[in-house]
């Protein structure tokens, strides 16, 4: 399901009800959205600080920028804006020295049967994202975490469809060996 899925009718209406004064109506857009930008943002950038500056600065830009937007458009809007946050947020933590954490809620839904097998999985499953490029691991996300379609993620981010399309089958032939290659050890 992709954000244009996800903008309920109503977004238009706070858009309006924001734009006409009601400033406690964008409370109600955040709460709508917060969620999903939390959970994208984690899952990127690996980092819950990180995560949260990301979430928290889209929010500040899209209501500043709230004039200039398409009130159908919000929900589609807004996470176009997280996207481009986590870009940047990204390519400044690529050039501090990078550290491994594992992002829980995705690991809890790997099936697993005991809990060193899980922990073990946990970390490996933590390793090989973190081994992604950026680029990989948002495309990888925006698929298979978010369940985008190419076409939206496209539209989300900038990038062609058959660009996207190759990112995500290198990001998960990457993951595959590099967990063939755990599972071999």
């Amino acid at each position: 399901m992709g954000p244009t899925h996800r903008d309920a009718p109503d977004d238009a209406a706070l858009v309006r009800r924001v734009l006409d004064g009601d400033v406690e109506a964008y409370a109600g857009l955040v709460a709508r959205h917060r969620d999903r930008l939390w959970r994208y943002a984690l899952h990127v950038l690996r980092d819950r600080a990180d995560a949260e500056d990301a979430v928290q600065e889209a929010l500040v830009r899209a209501y500043r920028a709230l004039p200039r937007s398409e009130p159908e458009r919000f929900g589609s809007w807004l996470f176009q804006i997280l996207v481009n946050r986590c870009r940047s947020l990204g390519g400044r933590r690529g050039r501090r020295e990078r550290v491994i954490r594992p992002d829980e809620a995705a690991l809890e839904r790997a099936a697993v049967d005991d809990g060193s097998e899980r922990q073990a999985w946990r970390e490996a499953i933590a390793w090989a994202l973190d081994r992604l490029g950026a680029e990989q691991r948002e495309a990888f996300v925006l698929k298979h975490v978010e369940e985008l379609s190419y076409e939206e993620m496209a539209e989300l981010t900038g990038d062609g469809v058959s660009a996207l399309k190759m990112r995500v089958k290198r990001a998960c032939e990457t993951l595959r060996a590099l967990l063939a290659e755990v599972e071999r050890a």
